[in-house]
């Protein structure tokens, strides 16, 4: 899992590399530090790192070792990548129909957020929307993308990814 943590060190030699040891202790590994002399609460200075461990009883450990060497901990949670496509729909359709699409494909996938705009031009059938999705998994970026590409063929609609 990956992990992004907020820390408060005492402002002394040492403090950052004991701060960051206790991350391999648990079998960790860092992804990015931080160390932001400028942010100061109680002559003690701020560390954000963002690592991974395998297992909660890890990230357990690591707080009580943390806790032990007196190192505070501000913030602590989990962080989660996610993937984002653009798609580009052309044809004729109306916003409605754009809104049932997405819903449709919300009973498919887990949505962290999906933008949506929708154009036309003055006497014209054919509009245009742009899709920004974000999904947690690249699993659902795929399911997602055979939804599209199918409900788009279906309903004559042009069906561009990925601009």
């Amino acid at each position: 899992m990956r992990v992004n943590a907020e820390l408060y060190v005492k402002d002394l030699p040492g403090q950052l590399v004991g701060s960051l040891e206790p991350i391999s202790m648990v079998n960790g590994n860092i992804l990015g530090v931080v160390h932001n002399r400028e942010q100061i609460i109680n002559q003690r200075i701020c560390v954000n790192v963002t690592f991974e461990v395998n297992s909660n009883n890890e990230l357990d450990e690591l707080k009580n070792i943390w806790k032990s060497r007196d190192i505070q901990i501000a913030k602590i949670g989990s962080v989660f990548k996610t993937s984002t496509m653009e798609y580009l729909l052309l044809g004729k359709f109306t916003a409605s129909n754009i809104e049932k699409l997405i819903d449709e494909a919300s009973d498919i996938v887990s949505f962290e957020s999906v933008d949506v705009s929708y154009s036309s031009a003055n006497g014209t059938p054919t509009r245009t929307s742009m899709i920004t999705a974000e999904v947690l998994t690249e699993k659902d970026l795929s399911k997602l993308d055979a939804f599209l590409a199918s409900a788009c063929k279906k309903d004559g609609i042009v069906y561009i990814r990925g601009l």
